[in-house]
């Protein structure tokens, strides 16, 4: 890997005259890139690049933190700095956070905040086209994967389809599935936004940082809505993408 990154590098100082810590954060993001370096690998202690570089050790933490700021890299404490491992989410398919990443061989898991049943705001039966003083279930969990914290999640289900919240141990699609109602159909929303403060805490990165949040409400095969669900997932983690197909000409 150090040779990887030092012809890299070398190639760099040739052609720019930018500071040396970008130069390195540009051969380091290019061999990223480029697939050179796999999501997951481990990088080399700061020490032995900046020996195979020539440079100090203060240039090298520089163009690391800005990596890190970038989601180009992760630093773990006590194990080292490693490659960031992107999920990529299609926006074209109705899938569960579970099913996602039992596709992509992670172990998903679900720390309960709440769990409960109550009176639907105004928000909610606005997103669940109910009535007022209609009884919901709510979840707030914090979803993980391999034992990363990738997301926040509050969902409401109408009590009418969900009526034990404690039924769902880890994907709700699931527990729709055996009550014979999951949904077939979603409209999604997606945006950018920088996490507050306890949802920073929660997915153990700094107040403020970048990242996507997704509001989602499902829909059953006869136009009921089965859920109306607010996620904050990390964006040094997680890539959204959707297939556009072009209007065939006649």
């Amino acid at each position: 890997m150090e040779a990887t990154f030092l012809s890299e590098y070398q190639r760099l100082a040739q052609n720019s005259r930018a500071p040396a810590y970008l130069r390195l954060r540009r051969a380091i993001r290019s061999s990223v890139e480029r697939g050179v370096v796999e999501p997951g690998q481990v990088l080399p202690s700061e020490r032995e690049l900046a020996r195979q570089l020539a440079i100090s050790r203060v240039t090298v933490r520089k163009a690391i933190t800005g990596l890190v700021d970038d989601g180009v890299l992760i630093q773990r404490h006590g194990a080292g700095t490693f490659v960031a491992e992107r999920i990529v989410k299609p926006l074209s398919k109705l899938t569960s956070f579970t099913e996602d990443l039992r596709a992509r061989g992670l172990n998903p898991r679900s720390v309960f905040m709440e769990r409960e049943v109550g009176e639907v705001t105004p928000e909610e039966a606005m997103a669940l086209n109910l009535s007022p003083g209609v009884m919901v279930a709510r979840l707030y969990r914090l979803r993980y994967g391999a034992d990363e914290p990738l997301a926040v999640e509050r969902s409401t289900i109408p009590h009418a389809l969900l009526g034990d919240p404690a039924c769902v141990v880890d994907s709700l699609y699931e527990a729709l599935d055996r009550l014979g109602c999951r949904p077939v159909r979603a409209l999604q929303r997606l945006r950018a936004v920088n996490f507050s403060i306890e949802q920073a805490r929660l997915l153990k990165v700094p107040v403020a940082s970048a990242g996507l949040a997704l509001e989602r409400r499902s829909f059953l095969a006869d136009g009921r809505v089965v859920e109306f669900t607010r996620s904050w997932y990390r964006g040094d983690v997680y890539d959204f993408v959707a297939e556009l197909q072009g209007e065939q000409s006649t």
